[in-house]
């Protein structure tokens, strides 16, 4: 056979397949060496890093934390800085962090030794933690300056300071250390000086680190005392108690717990006591506004979460008076805020007293006319004690008080509620409500402390009171008497001080008396009526109810002067009215009362009744010279005409006009009072009489004397 043959009968060969390597399984191998390579680099890195403890860092280390804090950064002697075996470990001898040009000092922090472990896997995720700190010989310099820039804020040095946060140090161990702190936006200085800590491997000698301290609070100085106690147990749980005890004067103050961690205050468990002679002194450290009082004493829970402080439970006593509920005291955009709620079961007037500018002691030594101030040849009442208008510029607050009962003598007054809000100096009592006597007192008061003349505007509401139960309270007895009041007080005046702002005011006052019932005492002493009044003596009628159809005593205040306008009372057998006011200027009162009668009355002295003297000492005068002139003309009739020719000057013909209850109810003014009849009203006196006789007596017309009376 051929080989044509041989080749035309075989079969065709098939192409041989050219050698290779399958494509993901070379990028497999890739990766996998580029791993290798890196792990190796990073197994070799960290070799080198731990075997030279990373010493020829120093240099790069300074260039970059120097640029990256735009401060300067210098390492003077051995530096560290490697992982062991997977935590970052620092660790440099004579480490200086210079402090912004503004400062006081050069440096912001210097150490002669430092040395601390960063768990590297939670700096990962932002979080700052060291498993411990060894620190010798530091110092830290903590400033803020004028214009709220800080030395802990990094980079660039004009921009605003950011708030401090302390990274979580589970263990540490200090040595000769000292921290300086300043403020002057709150005129605080303060330098702690750490105890010597000793440690024995994971333990400190004496489990407690010491802490002693002094400095200045708005200008208030204090010292302080501390110790971080059983820091050996961070360790093991996480816990570090806390210790200080702080004194200023007489203000002591204690606080105690447990820290989550050595440097960690955030949702700590701490309990607050503080004691002090007056709560001012306390609240003086924070630039808050709180008037004298007498000795106080608190405890409270306290705790801080985000950038407020809670205190919790709450419960202590200022005086006699007690107080608990809750006060969070936060710090939104830079500006201290106060928010409460607090409540007194008992609370005693001597302990209100300071809140509206009395003395408490002075009160409670010698009584409201040496507690309101400086005396102006009489006793004063009004309190002459100024708002602290560079206290209430400092914070803002929004506050809820509750009282049950107070305890005072004569004054029924029970279930106060008060609302007090603060926002940059503009302050409100409002609502302001308490129970007088079975009714509803409701008030608005509001002192605007923006403008440079204090404001302030009153808006004082009783809702109907049962008038019996009112003078009761005031050691009347109640029986005999059916009628109600209600009243409302609306004024505005300029001054930081009570007395001022009253002394400056406009505005009206009007006290409103619905269909009722009174003793006949009360009304017939008012009347002066003799005949009836003797009548009533002899036939022991004296507390036979006299009916009131209705009555107004109203007053128009102009710059601080009262006038009647009108006072009106619409008897059953009488219309009294008066004439005259009263000053806050200097709290001098001249009212005469008048009543004249519906029918005709015997021996009626028909003559006013004055009330006179001051807020604090005022005087009922009797004898008029009205009267005196009826005596007179009695005494010239009796020569003439003998006996019943006397008796005829004390005689009443009982023409007085019935008032119209519709003005009267209303609170209308003198000039829209009507008669019964609608005719427009002669007997409660014109605006400028009125006026003229309100106007205080060195300010009044003299008036002629008679027989030392007036």
């Amino acid at each position: 056979m051929t080989d044509a043959a041989r080749t035309a009968g075989a079969a065709p060969r098939q192409p041989t397949p050219r050698s290779g390597r399958d494509p993901a399984a070379t990028a497999i191998a890739a990766i996998v060496a580029v791993l290798s390579t890196l792990i190796g680099l990073l197994l070799v890195a960290w070799l080198i890093l731990f075997v030279t403890r990373g010493r020829f860092l120093k240099g790069t280390f300074e260039r970059f934390a120097s640029a990256a804090a735009e401060r300067d950064v210098r390492v003077a002697g051995d530096f560290q800085f490697y992982f062991d075996p997977i935590d970052l470990k620092f660790v440099a001898d004579g480490l200086s962090v210079s402090n912004p040009r503004w400062a006081s000092l050069p440096d912001f922090f210097a150490a002669r030794h430092i040395e601390t472990r960063v768990r590297t896997l939670q700096l990962l995720f932002g979080r700052r933690r060291a498993e411990y700190l060894v620190l010798e010989d530091g110092r830290v310099d903590a400033e803020w300056s004028e214009d709220r820039r800080n030395t802990w804020t990094f980079g660039d040095p004009d921009a605003k300071g950011e708030p401090f946060e302390w990274p979580v140090i589970d263990r540490a161990q200090v040595t000769g250390t000292r921290v300086r702190y300043r403020d002057p936006s709150l005129f605080l200085s303060t330098d702690i000086d750490v105890g010597t800590v000793r440690s024995a491997e994971t333990s400190i000698e004496n489990n407690r680190i010491d802490f002693t301290g002094t400095g200045t609070l708005r200008r208030n100085p204090f010292t302080m005392r501390g110790a971080l106690t059983s820091p050996n147990s961070t360790v093991r749980f996480g816990r570090t108690g806390l210790v200080l005890a702080a004194r200023s004067g007489g203000t002591r103050l204690q606080l105690s717990g447990v820290l989550p961690a050595a440097t960690q205050i955030e949702n700590a468990n701490l309990l607050l006591k503080v004691r002090g002679p007056n709560l001012r002194t306390l609240f003086d450290f924070l630039g808050v506004a709180v008037p004298d009082t007498r000795g106080y004493a608190f405890r409270s829970h306290l705790m801080k979460v985000g950038g407020e402080y809670r205190f919790t439970r709450l419960a202590g006593k200022f005086g006699t008076s007690d107080l608990g509920g809750r006060m969070t005291i936060s710090l939104p955009n830079d500006r201290l805020y106060i928010d409460g709620d607090l409540a007194s079961r008992r609370v005693d007037i001597l302990d209100i007293a300071p809140f509206i500018g009395y003395e408490p002691n002075a009160i409670a030594t010698t009584g409201v006319a040496a507690a309101a101030g400086a005396q102006i040849g009489h006793v004063r009442i009004l309190p002459d004690a100024p708002l602290r208008v560079d206290a209430i510029s400092n914070f803002d607050a929004h506050i809820d008080y509750k009282v049950t009962t107070v305890r005072a003598p004569h004054l029924p007054v029970s279930d106060i509620a008060l609302t007090f809000d603060l926002k940059d100096r503009l302050m409100k009592l409002s609502p302001l409500t308490m129970n007088l006597s079975g009714g509803a007192l409701s008030s608005d008061i509001s002192i605007d402390a923006r403008v440079p003349a204090v404001v302030t505007a009153y808006d004082i509401r009783l809702a109907p009171t049962p008038m019996g139960k009112l003078l009761a309270g005031f050691g009347v007895e109640e029986s005999g008497t059916t009628g109600s009041i209600a009243a409302r007080i609306q004024m505005k005046g300029t001054g930081d001080t009570v007395r001022e702002s009253l002394a400056s005011s406009d505005g009206r006052i009007a006290i409103v008396l619905p269909r009722g019932t009174f003793w006949t005492r009360n009304i017939q002493l008012a009347e002066f009526d003799i005949g009836t009044f003797v009548q009533k003596m002899f036939e022991d009628k004296l507390k036979k109810p006299v009916q009131i159809n209705c009555g107004l005593i109203a007053f128009t205040v102009r710059n601080g002067v009262a006038a009647a306008d009108p006072i009106l009372i619409d008897t059953d057998k009488n219309v009294m009215t008066a004439r005259g006011g009263f000053s806050f200027k200097d709290e001098s009162v001249d009212v005469r009362f008048r009543a004249d009668s519906k029918k005709f009355s015997l021996f009626s002295g028909q003559s006013p009744v004055g009330i006179g003297g001051y807020f604090g000492a005022p005087s009922l005068r009797i004898i008029s010279p009205e009267l005196l002139a009826r005596g007179g003309a009695g005494a010239a009739l009796g020569l003439a005409a003998g006996p019943l020719g006397a008796a005829l000057a004390f005689i009443d013909v009982g023409d007085a006009k019935a008032a119209q209850c519709g003005p009267v109810l209303a609170g209308a003014t003198a000039a829209q009072q009507r008669t019964e009849d609608g005719k427009a009203r002669k007997d409660t006196g014109t605006r400028a009489e009125n006026d003229r006789q309100a106007a205080s007596p060195a300010e009044a017309k003299p008036r002629k004397k008679v027989l030392g009376i007036f």
